[in-house]
């Protein structure tokens, strides 16, 4: 099987539903956990850290409305509703108190992937880092601005590119063909220009990096971690 793309919480008292999400899921090379109920589900949130929750609203006992209100402050994660086609009220309910989506029932097993990707590449987005320190070097993605021993350099839209994608990577080599599809730049004689401009930017000896190394015959990595 590929690399896991997440881990995501199923719940819904349907056990067909449960294993018919779970084996689509699983073909997709997602981690699949159920929950026959919300309070199964809230024991689950407290000990695992989801990447996602599929959330069935009209359940046996509490409904996920009342998961949702209860775990919303604990817990970061996005929430897909799965619906009844007469439960628009409750689905509005369930969008203004923190859900992300719904889906109605019955409902196709391939959107419903679809609409996983989109939220968990969002909540990717979104979480990536901008802001970082290490040693006596903060970056600020933000602001294009590179602080260093009480100096302050500024960053162009390209170094930014490259920057953002290696502190989102920590430990991660980047061939000088992956850096140039990123900045849109073949040349590789100028992919090395950019690197030795950031290094000095960066570096105390940029001669001598401890931090934007080369590693020989592949290509850059940054070491911030």
């Amino acid at each position: 099987m590929d690399k896991l793309k997440a881990h995501i919480l199923v719940v819904d008292d349907d056990d067909g539903i449960r294993t018919l999400v779970k084996k689509y899921l699983n073909e997709n090379n997602y981690l699949v956990t159920s929950a026959k109920n919300a309070e199964d589900a809230s024991e689950k949130v407290k000990i695992i850290k989801f990447d996602l929750i599929i959330l069935d609203i009209m359940m046996p006992g509490k409904s996920g409305l009342e998961f949702i209100k209860e775990n919303i402050k604990k817990i970061d994660t996005p929430i897909i509703l799965l619906t009844a086609k007469g439960e628009a009220t409750d689905r509005i309910e369930g969008l203004e108190i923190g859900a992300d989506d719904y889906l109605p029932k019955p409902f196709e097993p391939k959107e419903l992937v679809l609409r996983i990707q989109n939220i968990i590449t969002k909540t990717k987005i979104k979480n990536q880092k901008k802001i970082v320190n290490f040693e006596n070097i903060k970056i600020d993605l933000n602001k294009q601005l590179i602080f260093k021993n009480n100096m302050e350099y500024k960053i162009n839209k390209t170094e930014k590119i490259i920057l953002e994608r290696m502190i989102n990577n920590p430990g991660k080599t980047f061939s000088r063909e992956e850096i140039g599809l990123l900045i849109d730049l073949d040349k590789e004689r100028s992919i090395d220009v950019i690197i030795t401009r950031l290094r000095k930017k960066i570096e105390t000896d940029p001669k001598n990096p401890k931090f934007l190394q080369t590693i020989r015959g592949t290509g850059y990595v940054l070491w911030i971690e």
